[in-house]
Protein backbone atom coordinates (compact mmCIF):
# COMPACT_ATOMS: atom_id res chain seq x y z
CA UNK A 1 0.00 0.00 0.00
CA UNK A 2 1.41 3.41 -0.99
CA UNK A 3 1.78 6.37 1.40
CA UNK A 4 -1.10 8.11 -0.37
CA UNK A 5 -3.34 5.06 0.10
CA UNK A 6 -2.44 4.88 3.78
CA UNK A 7 -3.23 8.56 4.26
CA UNK A 8 -6.62 8.15 2.58
CA UNK A 9 -7.58 5.75 5.38
CA UNK A 10 -7.34 8.57 7.92
CA UNK A 11 -8.92 11.98 8.33
CA UNK A 12 -6.28 14.22 6.72
CA UNK A 13 -6.34 17.62 8.43
CA UNK A 14 -3.66 19.31 6.33
CA UNK A 15 -3.80 21.09 2.96
CA UNK A 16 -3.24 19.30 -0.34
CA UNK A 17 0.13 21.08 -0.64
CA UNK A 18 1.23 19.60 2.69
CA UNK A 19 0.04 16.19 1.55
CA UNK A 20 1.97 16.54 -1.72
CA UNK A 21 5.25 17.42 0.02
CA UNK A 22 4.76 14.75 2.69
CA UNK A 23 4.08 11.90 0.26
CA UNK A 24 6.61 13.08 -2.35
CA UNK A 25 9.22 15.22 -0.55
CA UNK A 26 11.77 17.11 -2.64
CA UNK A 27 15.57 17.35 -2.27
CA UNK A 28 15.98 14.66 0.40
CA UNK A 29 19.57 13.78 1.28
CA UNK A 30 20.19 10.33 -0.19
CA UNK A 31 23.94 10.38 -0.86
CA UNK A 32 25.94 10.14 2.41
CA UNK A 33 28.97 11.47 0.51
CA UNK A 34 27.21 14.72 -0.40
CA UNK A 35 29.76 17.53 -0.13
CA UNK A 36 28.10 20.63 1.28
CA UNK A 37 29.35 24.20 1.63
CA UNK A 38 27.28 24.78 4.77
CA UNK A 39 25.59 22.51 7.32
CA UNK A 40 22.87 23.25 9.84
CA UNK A 41 21.21 20.94 12.35
CA UNK A 42 18.58 21.84 14.92
CA UNK A 43 16.12 19.99 17.12
CA UNK A 44 16.46 16.86 19.17
CA UNK A 45 15.34 13.28 18.74
CA UNK A 46 14.36 13.38 22.40
CA UNK A 47 11.83 16.10 21.56
CA UNK A 48 10.60 14.27 18.47
CA UNK A 49 11.92 16.59 15.73
CA UNK A 50 15.41 16.93 14.31
CA UNK A 51 16.36 18.65 11.10
CA UNK A 52 19.53 18.61 9.01
CA UNK A 53 20.01 21.05 6.13
CA UNK A 54 22.98 21.07 3.75
CA UNK A 55 23.55 23.81 1.17
CA UNK A 56 25.83 24.49 -1.77
CA UNK A 57 26.56 28.11 -2.63
CA UNK A 58 27.71 29.61 -5.94
CA UNK A 59 30.21 32.40 -6.53
CA UNK A 60 27.41 34.96 -6.61
CA UNK A 61 26.23 33.97 -3.11
CA UNK A 62 23.19 32.14 -4.45
CA UNK A 63 22.10 28.77 -3.07
CA UNK A 64 22.69 26.40 -5.98
CA UNK A 65 21.56 23.21 -4.23
CA UNK A 66 20.05 22.09 -0.94
CA UNK A 67 19.59 18.69 0.67
CA UNK A 68 17.90 17.82 3.92
CA UNK A 69 16.89 15.07 6.29
CA UNK A 70 14.15 15.43 8.88
CA UNK A 71 12.99 13.16 11.65
CA UNK A 72 9.53 14.23 12.65
CA UNK A 73 5.88 14.53 11.73
CA UNK A 74 4.16 15.23 8.42
CA UNK A 75 4.40 18.98 9.05
CA UNK A 76 8.16 18.83 9.62
CA UNK A 77 8.71 16.81 6.44
CA UNK A 78 6.42 18.97 4.30
CA UNK A 79 7.82 22.24 5.71
CA UNK A 80 11.41 21.26 4.97
CA UNK A 81 10.51 19.98 1.52
CA UNK A 82 8.73 23.15 0.44
CA UNK A 83 11.42 25.32 2.04
CA UNK A 84 14.09 23.51 0.01
CA UNK A 85 12.20 24.31 -3.19
CA UNK A 86 11.73 27.96 -2.19
CA UNK A 87 15.40 28.74 -1.50
CA UNK A 88 17.01 27.22 -4.59
CA UNK A 89 18.45 30.13 -6.54
CA UNK A 90 17.96 32.58 -3.67
CA UNK A 91 20.72 34.92 -2.57
CA UNK A 92 22.00 34.12 0.92
CA UNK A 93 20.49 37.30 2.34
CA UNK A 94 16.99 36.50 1.03
CA UNK A 95 17.22 32.90 2.25
CA UNK A 96 18.47 33.99 5.68
CA UNK A 97 15.49 36.31 6.08
CA UNK A 98 12.96 33.64 5.04
CA UNK A 99 10.34 33.38 7.79
CA UNK A 100 8.29 30.48 9.14
CA UNK A 101 5.21 32.44 8.09
CA UNK A 102 6.39 32.44 4.46
CA UNK A 103 7.03 28.69 4.57
CA UNK A 104 3.64 28.05 6.14
CA UNK A 105 1.92 30.30 3.58
CA UNK A 106 3.56 28.36 0.74
CA UNK A 107 2.06 25.18 2.21
CA UNK A 108 -1.39 26.75 2.37
CA UNK A 109 -1.30 26.79 6.18
CA UNK A 110 -0.55 24.45 9.06
CA UNK A 111 -2.49 23.59 12.22
CA UNK A 112 -1.48 26.08 14.93
CA UNK A 113 0.08 23.41 17.14
CA UNK A 114 2.32 22.36 14.23
CA UNK A 115 3.69 25.82 13.45
CA UNK A 116 6.96 25.04 15.28
CA UNK A 117 7.83 22.58 12.49
CA UNK A 118 8.28 25.45 10.02
CA UNK A 119 10.37 27.23 12.65
CA UNK A 120 12.74 24.26 12.66
CA UNK A 121 13.22 24.60 8.90
CA UNK A 122 13.90 28.31 9.25
CA UNK A 123 16.47 27.72 12.00
CA UNK A 124 18.26 24.86 10.20
CA UNK A 125 18.59 26.92 7.03
CA UNK A 126 20.03 29.87 8.94
CA UNK A 127 22.42 27.54 10.76
CA UNK A 128 23.63 26.21 7.39
CA UNK A 129 24.20 29.76 6.11
CA UNK A 130 25.98 30.67 9.37
CA UNK A 131 28.22 27.63 8.91
CA UNK A 132 28.97 28.51 5.27
CA UNK A 133 29.99 32.07 6.15
CA UNK A 134 32.13 30.83 9.04
CA UNK A 135 33.91 28.37 6.75
CA UNK A 136 34.59 31.26 4.37
CA UNK A 137 35.97 33.39 7.20
CA UNK A 138 33.24 35.97 6.60
CA UNK A 139 31.16 37.97 9.02
CA UNK A 140 27.40 37.43 8.90
CA UNK A 141 25.86 40.73 7.76
CA UNK A 142 22.29 39.42 7.96
CA UNK A 143 21.91 38.57 11.65
CA UNK A 144 21.01 42.06 12.83
CA UNK A 145 18.19 42.18 10.25
CA UNK A 146 16.17 39.48 12.01
CA UNK A 147 16.71 40.51 15.62
CA UNK A 148 13.57 41.52 17.52
CA UNK A 149 13.58 43.39 20.82
CA UNK A 150 11.89 41.32 23.54
CA UNK A 151 12.69 43.48 26.56
CA UNK A 152 12.61 47.19 25.72
CA UNK A 153 13.76 48.24 29.18
CA UNK A 154 17.02 46.30 28.92
CA UNK A 155 17.28 46.11 25.11
CA UNK A 156 17.32 42.30 25.06
CA UNK A 157 16.65 40.70 21.65
CA UNK A 158 15.40 37.28 20.67
CA UNK A 159 18.82 36.56 19.16
CA UNK A 160 20.50 37.15 22.52
CA UNK A 161 18.09 34.71 24.16
CA UNK A 162 18.69 32.16 21.39
CA UNK A 163 22.47 32.44 21.79
CA UNK A 164 22.28 31.99 25.57
CA UNK A 165 20.24 28.80 25.07
CA UNK A 166 22.69 27.48 22.46
CA UNK A 167 25.59 28.14 24.85
CA UNK A 168 23.79 26.36 27.74
CA UNK A 169 23.79 29.57 29.75
CA UNK A 170 20.03 29.87 30.14
CA UNK A 171 17.39 27.17 30.47
CA UNK A 172 15.06 28.96 32.91
CA UNK A 173 13.62 32.46 33.12
CA UNK A 174 15.65 33.06 36.27
CA UNK A 175 18.91 32.23 34.49
CA UNK A 176 17.88 34.44 31.58
CA UNK A 177 17.24 37.31 33.97
CA UNK A 178 20.61 36.82 35.64
CA UNK A 179 22.36 36.97 32.26
CA UNK A 180 20.46 39.90 30.75
CA UNK A 181 18.33 41.66 33.37
CA UNK A 182 15.30 40.92 31.21
CA UNK A 183 11.97 41.54 32.93
CA UNK A 184 13.49 43.17 36.02
CA UNK A 185 12.16 46.68 35.34
CA UNK A 186 8.53 46.75 34.19
CA UNK A 187 8.17 42.98 33.81
CA UNK A 188 5.86 43.17 30.78
CA UNK A 189 8.14 40.99 28.65
CA UNK A 190 8.38 37.99 30.96
CA UNK A 191 5.56 35.98 29.41
CA UNK A 192 6.80 36.41 25.84
CA UNK A 193 10.36 35.69 26.99
CA UNK A 194 9.24 32.42 28.61
CA UNK A 195 7.53 31.36 25.37
CA UNK A 196 10.68 32.14 23.39
CA UNK A 197 12.83 30.30 25.89
CA UNK A 198 10.59 27.22 25.65
CA UNK A 199 10.75 27.29 21.84
CA UNK A 200 14.54 27.63 21.74
CA UNK A 201 15.01 24.83 24.28
CA UNK A 202 12.92 22.59 22.02
CA UNK A 203 14.71 23.64 18.83
CA UNK A 204 18.18 23.05 20.23
CA UNK A 205 17.30 19.96 22.22
CA UNK A 206 18.32 21.39 25.58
Amino acid sequence: MSDADKLSMFNWVYTEKVKEHFTDPKNILENPEYSEDGKGMVGSMACGDQMLVLIKVGDDDRITDIKWRTYGCASAIASTSVMSEMVKGMKLEEAYLLTPQQITKELGGLPEHKFHCSVLGDKALRAAIDDYLERQGRENPFQHRIAKVVCECKGVTDQQIEQLVKEDRASTLEQLQEETGLGTVCGKCKESAEHLLHDFLHIYGK
